[in-house]
């Protein structure tokens, strides 16, 4: 078999499909990862283990790439939490936390592209690393939806923004 994966690569694969399903349950059941409900604090726990069982992986021997992207996700993840308890950003607030949770979603996918990529099928993958023109394909098309959902949330936040808005103005003669 083909690159094949490790005890500790196993594990962090499996544990990593968890924030992957919680993700995909989020945007579909509520339009975003919203960290107060059940999946987004599923999401939230089991991305932070996958982040800290990548740490433990490293090809090279040493620190990697996906090691730094790890370390972002776990940034963006708290600075989105963070911006959503700070009052002096005001109406910002549910769209940097909405942008922090989907950006560290859309990185999350983004190791995982390229291990599919470069290991499945094990007989005969379909890359032959990162470079390969399927991955930086597949990442392309990635990085087209990330920004259209994000633009859809945005829109959508608005939207809600501006019927409660009107919701609470009253009524004029």
């Amino acid at each position: 078999m083909a690159n094949p994966l490790s005890t500790l690569g196993i594990v962090h694969t499996a544990i990593s499909l968890a924030p992957v399903v919680a993700g995909l349950y989020g945007f579909a059941r509520h339009g975003a990862i919203l960290p107060q409900t059940r999946s987004g604090k599923f999401y939230l726990s089991s991305l932070v283990l996958s982040v800290l069982t990548s740490f433990g992986l490293s090809s090279t021997g040493g620190f990697n790439e996906g090691h730094a992207l790890g370390i972002v996700t776990l940034v963006a993840v708290a600075g989105s939490l963070a911006a959503a308890r700070t009052d002096r950003l005001g109406r910002l607030k549910p769209y940097l936390l909405s942008f922090g949770l989907s950006f560290s979603f859309f990185l999350l996918i983004v190791p995982a592209i390229n291990e599919s990529l470069t290991r499945l099928p094990a007989s005969q993958p379909l890359a032959s690393g990162p470079e390969s023109p399927i991955v930086r394909t597949t990442l392309m098309v990635w990085l087209v939806i990330f920004l259209s959902g994000v633009s859809l949330q945005a829109y959508l936040l608005r939207r809600r923004a501006v019927a409660v808005k009107a919701a609470r103005a009253p009524l004029s003669r």
